[in-house]
């Protein structure tokens, strides 16, 4: 039992921080997911704005 009350406390902080940085990780996944959406529809913007004229004056 003495070595649940020593080792305890670490396998707890060792969980909280392993639950920190997997929030961390998936959050920066999804923002780069949301910017890479971001990025393509305005590419996708911008070809539409590109294409030539025409020839309707």
């Amino acid at each position: 039992m003495e070595y649940v009350a020593v080792l305890l406390p670490s396998l707890v902080v060792g969980l909280l921080f392993w639950f920190a940085m997997k929030a961390v990780f998936n959050a920066d996944k999804s923002e780069r997911q949301a910017e890479a959406r971001a990025q393509a529809e305005a590419d996708a913007r911008a070809d539409l704005g590109d294409r030539p004229d025409t020839g309707q004056n």
